[in-house]
């Protein structure tokens, strides 16, 4: 399924646009605020190839997408803007009650996961810089280094305008002013009369001396007042004086009131939080790292980590270090052993090879597939990997171990965040998270049957997408073992579905069919809106949307048949099935009716025949190209 296809059926069963306050992405997850939890369709959610799970944290729902989450969250902007200028503009909640604590995290997770890519690309360069330098592969004093400090730094020092736009969105204030607020704050002149040599007063009133760059708190709370004083100003000033007078009053308002208390105030704020959980993690040691190291991955679950990255970021632009994200890369490695103990235990092949492939990208710091898919599922292999997590947190910072820059990712590519004096403590505990992880969890075993085989086959490379037990009106239930050996018995011949003309597949205007990425096939410009089956089997799945089918012949070739680009828009609009999920048809048995002249008005008909498990085969060949008639042999498997 393409990304544009899967943000639509995403924001279909999240309730539509109308339902979304905001929605934003951080590594692996789509984080939705709605107005109403309870219009989400979940089963609909799950059954979607790119959806590894949902989660709800606070009054968040979370869709787990993995690696491609940026890719989809882009296709849901582009094809729907209202969602992007939902950001700017939130609506308030019906009659929902929350959580106080839970919406201040919400809110500052929504405020730096915007930032992040920003942030962890001048981190990761920082360490690389440290690590470079360290091995003599370049000097501190070079002018390329220097310049490449300046991109490492540069996001740090004027961190302050990067939350500034952010927390603006966030808030639904103007982020140009927002902007504006946080340059004067950092003013090369204003960073000079507030450097503590003088004694500094606006309009008679004293104004602490406080350093903005590379700070986080005072700028947050600034724009989040801001947010308020402008919509005041906004709705006094007549609308022909707006564009003048709402930005100049807000900035004298705000300014003069950040210097003198916001200010001051934020900074207190930002000195006791990172204080005490510097305190925590100084004086707790041993004790700190086992609770820490073994609750993160729940930590994480919830989001609440995100509430920790303006104490992060304080920490390493005043002291040069944190010690909270080492426990990071040490609970994901907790989840890739546990995750390679499932592998050892596991019987089932496709268990063993989901194992496998999760544990290695746990590994690489993606950690959902392993614990969504995985480790959650079967219960025992998570506690496994909080045990290890706790072992190699409580080593860790039995000895203090440190991260020096935020890398952005807690896996093996993130660790020159960790290179320093204390580098091999932290990886050393991180092998001792790993290592437990995978004992405990291949000691305490897993329940295969305790595992969902459909959820399990969205992580499996290759895998099919046919669920384990079908239904239908047509036909009583079906089991896998119903259908035929899953694996291909003999070579194969499709006919073609539908009258028209066949072209190579590469011909088809849309990379996911044109690059063959889904397998090899054929497709079809149709000149009659009739598709058949190609072969005798049984449909394995009918899309809701009734604009495609995927059906397994009786010797083993999967095909899946998509009738026109894009048309998932139409949602069933203009299609008519014939059949349901589970039956068993013959060669030529109509499948879908369609209205051809209608779709083809708004988008490109031609379908695509693809064999989804082509690595099946030796190779996948059509037999016939040009003009062509439902029922001709088109498309041949050979084993």
């Amino acid at each position: 399924m393409k990304h544009q296809e899967t943000a639509q059926e995403i924001i279909k069963a999240v309730g539509g646009t109308n339902n979304i306050n905001s929605v934003y992405h951080c590594v692996t997850r789509l984080r939705f605020d709605l107005k109403d939890n309870e219009k989400v369709d979940n089963g609909s959610l799950k059954k979607l190839d790119k959806v590894m799970g949902t989660n709800i944290s606070g009054d968040q729902f979370q869709v787990i997408i993995g690696n491609d989450v940026a890719k989809v969250f882009d296709a849901m902007v582009k094809e729907n803007p209202a969602i992007q200028q939902s950001t700017e503009k939130k609506e308030p909640k019906s009659d929902k009650k929350q959580n106080v604590v839970l919406k201040i995290f919400e809110t500052i997770a929504g405020v730096f996961a915007p930032m992040l890519p920003a942030i962890t690309a001048a981190g990761m360069l920082k360490g690389l810089l440290a690590l470079f330098v360290s091995v003599g592969w370049m000097s501190a004093g070079t002018d390329t280094y220097r310049i490449l400090s300046a991109i490492g730094d540069g996001v740090f020092h004027y961190l302050p305008l990067l939350i500034a736009v952010s927390a603006a969105r966030k808030f639904g204030s103007n982020p140009f002013v927002a902007i504006a607020l946080g340059t004067a704050l950092m003013y090369p002149d204003m960073t000079k009369l507030l450097d503590g040599s003088q004694t500094v007063g606006f309009l008679g009133i004293p104004v602490t001396a406080v350093s903005y760059a590379s700070s986080v708190i005072p700028i947050l709370l600034a724009v989040w007042l801001m947010s308020y004083v402008e919509k005041w100003v906004d709705r006094v000033i007549p609308a022909a004086l707006k564009l003048l007078l709402v930005p100049l009053i807000t900035l004298l308002v705000m300014v003069p009131v950040t210097l003198i208390a916001i200010g001051p105030l934020g900074t207190f704020v930002g000195s006791g939080l990172s204080g005490g959980i510097n305190w925590l993690l100084n004086e707790g040691g041993l004790i700190a790292g086992i609770v820490l190291g073994g609750a993160m991955a729940l930590i994480i679950m919830t989001g609440m980590h995100y509430a920790l990255v303006p104490i992060i970021l304080s920490n390493i632009a005043t002291l040069g270090f944190d010690k909270f994200l080492p426990l990071t890369f040490i609970s994901n490695m907790g989840q890739a052993g546990a995750t390679l103990g499932v592998f050892f235990r596991a019987k089932d092949k496709k268990l063993k090879t989901v194992a496998l492939s999760t544990s290695f990208t746990a590994l690489m710091g993606v950690t959902e597939p392993a614990m969504y898919g995985v480790n959650m599922k079967y219960k025992k292999p998570f506690a496994a990997a909080m045990i290890g997590s706790a072992v190699g947190g409580g080593f860790a910072l039995a000895f203090g171990a440190k991260a020096y820059v935020l890398a952005g990712n807690g896996g093996l590519p993130g660790l020159p965040s960790l290179i320093g004096q204390t580098f091999w403590y932290s990886f050393g505990g991180m092998i001792l998270a790993f290592i437990v992880g995978a004992i405990m969890s291949t000691i305490f075993g897993i329940k295969e049957e305790e595992g969902d085989a459909e959820a399990l086959a969205q992580f499996s490379p290759g895998a099919s997408t046919a669920p384990t037990k079908v239904t239908s009106n047509d036909a009583a239930t079906v089991n896998v073992d119903d259908m035929g050996d899953p694996t291909p018995t003999s070579d194969a011949v499709a006919v073609a579905p539908m009258t028209g003309k066949s072209i190579p597949l590469k011909e088809v205007n849309d990379p996911t069919f044109g690059d063959e990425l889904m397998g090899k096939g054929v497709a079809f410009v149709p000149t009659v809106g009739e598709l058949v089956s190609p072969v005798t089997g049984t449909i394995m799945n009918v899309f809701k949307t009734k604009h495609a089918i995927v059906i397994r012949s009786d010797n083993g070739m999967e095909l899946l048949i998509h009738v026109g680009i894009n048309t998932v828009k139409l949602r069933g609009q203009y299609f008519d099935a014939h059949v349901a999920t589970g039956a068993r048809v013959q060669a030529g048995d109509k499948l879908l009716t369609f209205e051809l002249a209608e779709i083809a008005k708004e988008y490109d008909i031609t379908t695509a025949m693809v064999v989804t498990n082509t690595a099946d085969y030796k190779q996948v060949l059509p037999v016939k190209l040009g003009e062509i008639t439902m029922g001709e042999d088109v498309l041949k498997a050979e084993i």
